[in-house]
Protein backbone atom coordinates (compact mmCIF):
# COMPACT_ATOMS: atom_id res chain seq x y z
CA UNK A 1 0.00 0.00 0.00
CA UNK A 2 1.28 3.51 -0.86
CA UNK A 3 1.10 5.42 2.41
CA UNK A 4 1.61 9.18 2.68
CA UNK A 5 2.50 10.60 6.10
CA UNK A 6 2.31 14.28 6.83
CA UNK A 7 4.72 15.86 9.32
CA UNK A 8 2.41 15.43 12.31
CA UNK A 9 2.22 11.68 11.66
CA UNK A 10 5.86 11.06 10.74
CA UNK A 11 7.07 13.03 13.78
CA UNK A 12 5.41 10.41 15.99
CA UNK A 13 8.10 8.01 14.80
CA UNK A 14 10.84 10.07 16.46
CA UNK A 15 9.06 11.32 19.59
CA UNK A 16 6.93 8.95 21.63
CA UNK A 17 3.42 10.39 21.87
CA UNK A 18 -0.17 9.23 21.33
CA UNK A 19 -0.35 7.51 17.96
CA UNK A 20 3.33 6.53 17.77
CA UNK A 21 2.56 2.81 17.97
CA UNK A 22 -0.07 3.13 15.24
CA UNK A 23 2.43 4.87 12.92
CA UNK A 24 4.79 1.92 13.34
CA UNK A 25 1.96 -0.52 12.53
CA UNK A 26 1.03 1.43 9.40
CA UNK A 27 4.62 1.65 8.22
CA UNK A 28 5.21 -2.07 8.77
CA UNK A 29 2.40 -2.87 6.32
CA UNK A 30 3.21 -0.14 3.77
CA UNK A 31 4.82 -1.06 0.46
CA UNK A 32 6.01 2.52 -0.04
CA UNK A 33 6.13 5.72 1.99
CA UNK A 34 5.51 9.13 0.48
CA UNK A 35 6.29 12.41 2.19
CA UNK A 36 6.34 16.01 1.06
CA UNK A 37 9.70 17.73 0.72
CA UNK A 38 8.51 20.19 3.40
CA UNK A 39 8.29 17.35 5.93
CA UNK A 40 12.01 17.45 6.70
CA UNK A 41 12.09 21.09 7.81
CA UNK A 42 8.78 20.80 9.67
CA UNK A 43 9.97 17.81 11.71
CA UNK A 44 13.40 19.28 12.43
CA UNK A 45 11.63 22.45 13.57
CA UNK A 46 9.45 20.42 15.95
CA UNK A 47 12.48 18.53 17.27
CA UNK A 48 14.38 21.79 17.83
CA UNK A 49 11.40 23.23 19.71
CA UNK A 50 11.30 20.19 21.98
CA UNK A 51 15.05 20.51 22.55
CA UNK A 52 14.68 24.22 23.45
CA UNK A 53 11.86 23.30 25.84
CA UNK A 54 14.17 20.67 27.34
CA UNK A 55 11.77 17.86 26.43
CA UNK A 56 14.60 16.32 24.36
CA UNK A 57 18.26 16.19 25.28
CA UNK A 58 20.88 17.05 22.69
CA UNK A 59 21.63 13.34 22.30
CA UNK A 60 17.94 12.47 21.82
CA UNK A 61 17.62 15.28 19.27
CA UNK A 62 20.61 14.02 17.27
CA UNK A 63 19.34 10.43 17.37
CA UNK A 64 15.86 11.49 16.20
CA UNK A 65 17.28 13.68 13.42
CA UNK A 66 19.52 10.84 12.21
CA UNK A 67 16.54 8.45 12.16
CA UNK A 68 14.54 11.01 10.16
CA UNK A 69 17.31 11.33 7.56
CA UNK A 70 17.56 7.53 7.28
CA UNK A 71 13.80 7.24 6.77
CA UNK A 72 13.85 9.92 4.08
CA UNK A 73 16.45 7.93 2.13
CA UNK A 74 13.94 5.06 1.87
CA UNK A 75 10.93 7.27 1.04
CA UNK A 76 9.43 8.90 -2.01
CA UNK A 77 10.09 12.56 -1.30
CA UNK A 78 7.57 14.57 -3.28
CA UNK A 79 8.60 17.96 -4.56
CA UNK A 80 6.35 20.99 -4.73
CA UNK A 81 5.58 20.90 -8.44
CA UNK A 82 3.31 23.16 -10.43
CA UNK A 83 0.57 20.51 -10.23
CA UNK A 84 0.93 20.29 -6.44
CA UNK A 85 0.75 24.09 -6.16
CA UNK A 86 -2.40 24.28 -8.31
CA UNK A 87 -4.07 21.60 -6.22
CA UNK A 88 -2.92 23.26 -2.97
CA UNK A 89 -4.45 26.58 -4.04
CA UNK A 90 -7.72 24.80 -4.83
CA UNK A 91 -7.65 23.20 -1.38
CA UNK A 92 -6.96 26.54 0.33
CA UNK A 93 -9.92 28.11 -1.47
CA UNK A 94 -12.22 25.31 -0.33
CA UNK A 95 -10.97 24.32 3.16
CA UNK A 96 -9.71 26.23 6.23
CA UNK A 97 -6.11 24.97 5.92
CA UNK A 98 -2.65 26.32 6.56
CA UNK A 99 -0.48 26.49 3.47
CA UNK A 100 1.74 23.61 4.56
CA UNK A 101 -1.29 21.40 5.24
CA UNK A 102 -2.64 22.08 1.76
CA UNK A 103 0.76 21.13 0.31
CA UNK A 104 0.69 17.81 2.18
CA UNK A 105 -2.79 16.92 0.93
CA UNK A 106 -2.01 18.06 -2.60
CA UNK A 107 1.21 16.02 -2.61
CA UNK A 108 -0.61 12.92 -1.39
CA UNK A 109 -3.28 13.33 -4.06
CA UNK A 110 -0.76 13.89 -6.86
CA UNK A 111 1.21 10.82 -5.71
CA UNK A 112 -2.02 8.77 -5.71
CA UNK A 113 -1.61 7.78 -2.08
CA UNK A 114 -3.79 4.90 -1.01
CA UNK A 115 -3.76 6.20 2.57
CA UNK A 116 -2.94 9.61 4.05
CA UNK A 117 -2.01 9.59 7.74
CA UNK A 118 -2.18 12.77 9.82
CA UNK A 119 -2.89 14.04 13.31
CA UNK A 120 -4.44 17.25 11.95
CA UNK A 121 -8.25 17.14 11.92
CA UNK A 122 -8.70 19.93 9.35
CA UNK A 123 -6.16 18.37 7.03
CA UNK A 124 -7.87 15.00 7.35
CA UNK A 125 -11.25 16.55 6.50
CA UNK A 126 -9.81 18.19 3.40
CA UNK A 127 -8.11 14.95 2.33
CA UNK A 128 -11.38 13.05 2.71
CA UNK A 129 -13.07 15.77 0.68
CA UNK A 130 -10.54 15.11 -2.10
CA UNK A 131 -11.44 11.42 -2.09
CA UNK A 132 -8.37 10.21 -0.21
CA UNK A 133 -8.59 7.43 2.34
CA UNK A 134 -7.44 8.88 5.66
CA UNK A 135 -6.32 7.65 9.03
CA UNK A 136 -6.52 10.37 11.66
CA UNK A 137 -4.15 9.95 14.59
CA UNK A 138 -4.52 11.56 18.01
CA UNK A 139 -2.96 15.01 18.22
CA UNK A 140 0.08 15.40 20.46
Amino acid sequence: MNVFLDSSALAKRYVQEPGSDRVEEILSSASSLGISVICLSEIVSALCRRRRERKLSQQQYLKAKQALFEDIEDSSVLNVTEQVMVRAVELLERWPLRSSDALHVASAAEWSAELLVSADARQCAAARGCGLQVEELPAA
